[in-house]
């Protein structure tokens, strides 16, 4: 056998730096001592847990500089629904089991605090059979088909 000779070989290495390190307070701080350019900026909403961006109506409010509130339900409104629903025997959970919403949505309509969605008046109209909307507020709903004299 022929005579090997092995030298020992260290290789250091350092491992490159993650994205979350680079972003870290230190690593900006090192940037800044060393003259290099540093970007910051901040994000609106950032660690945040919201699902939604804020609506129109949200922005609308916003730029504005009086007290302004949204449009609630009038308080006739949540009397009409309560008549209804009492007409029926129903109560409020009733009611909101039938029209697929939470009880506390038919509370807040019977008591004018909701701001009103058209989807859930015209659920709520269909539910009871009175009208909720329009001119001819209380009356009867007229079945779909019918024609009005």
């Amino acid at each position: 056998m022929s005579e090997s000779d092995w030298d020992t070989v260290t290789v250091l290495r350092k491992k490159p730096q993650k994205s979350s390190q680079l972003k870290s307070e230190q690593a900006v701080n090192q940037a800044r001592r060393s003259g290099l350019q540093v970007e910051t900026s901040s994000k609106y909403g950032a660690a945040t847990n919201k699902q939604h961006g804020t609506s129109l109506n949200t922005a609308k409010l916003d730029r504005e500089t009086e007290e302004l509130k949204h449009e609630k339900v009038t308080v006739d409104v949540g009397r009409l629904i309560q008549k209804g629903r009492q007409s029926k025997g129903w109560t409020q959970k009733d009611l909101a089991t039938h029209i697929n919403e939470k009880p506390q949505v038919i509370q807040e309509y019977e008591q004018g605090k909701a701001v009103p969605n058209q989807n859930v008046l015209g659920k709520i109209e269909r539910a009871i059979g009175l009208r909720l909307r329009g001119k001819d507020k209380g009356q009867p709903l007229q079945p779909p088909g019918s024609k009005k004299k």
